[in-house]
């Protein structure tokens, strides 16, 4: 029963703006939706590990300490400032440098490295202390203490991960439709610095963000 209650909460949580759906939605941009499904196993593999440490009781030590939480909230910080700086230095579009005709760019075949797609998903996620709230604090609230936690936060485990492929199929098809609006260079060039504007500005909310 706590896991049909568990879904509809689980999908609300994947669907939250943040790094990751951004991630998401910049890769159904460049990449295409199927290859943002893809990434989304990095993704998907880093909070699988969160949730082990959580099941076995080490989340909340993790969150209830200081040196921990602040060291997780600035790698990942910085690993946000980074990629969003070269988002923002960027001149190429779908993996290829821009080739300008009477103002449109060229529309020639994109190839993108799934391993980088997905390893850029997995560093996002593994860096996100939120995360760390997320299974440390609101899964036990749908953990029935009458039966085994083990099996249930398998249960619950998997029904969020699944939701965060449906939350990489929504942001992802959001941004195949921005890339039809795609088509000067300096179109190009302001969806770059908004992409790394956003990722900088993401960084800088996670430096703020509390316990």
């Amino acid at each position: 029963m706590e896991a049909l209650l568990f879904v509809p909460v689980s999908i609300a949580i994947a669907l939250t703006p943040g790094p990751n759906n951004f991630c998401g939605l910049n890769n159904g941009i460049r990449a295409g939706i199927v290859p943002a499904l893809v990434a989304t196993t990095g993704r998907v593999a880093a909070f699988a590990i969160f949730l082990t440490i959580s099941a076995i009781g080490l989340g909340a030590m993790l969150l209830a300490s200081e040196t921990a939480f602040t060291v997780v909230k600035w790698v990942g910080a910085l690993y946000l400032f980074w990629i969003g700086w070269k988002a923002w230095r960027s001149r190429e579009f779908g993996g290829v440098k821009l080739i300008e005709s009477d103002g449109q760019i060229s529309q020639a075949p994109t190839h993108y490295a799934l391993r980088s797609l997905i390893a850029q998903e997995f560093l996002l996620g593994i860096t996100n202390p939120k995360a760390i709230i997320l299974f440390a604090a609101v899964f036990p609230q749908f953990i029935d203490p009458s039966k085994p936690s083990a099996q249930q936060f398998l249960v619950l485990g998997s029904v969020y991960l699944m939701s965060e492929f449906v939350a990489t199929l929504v942001y992802a098809s959001c941004g195949r439709q921005i890339r039809r609006w795609i088509r000067t260079s300096k179109g190009v060039v302001r969806l770059n610095r908004a992409t790394g504007g956003f990722f900088m500005g993401a960084g800088g909310m996670l430096l703020a963000a509390q316990r």
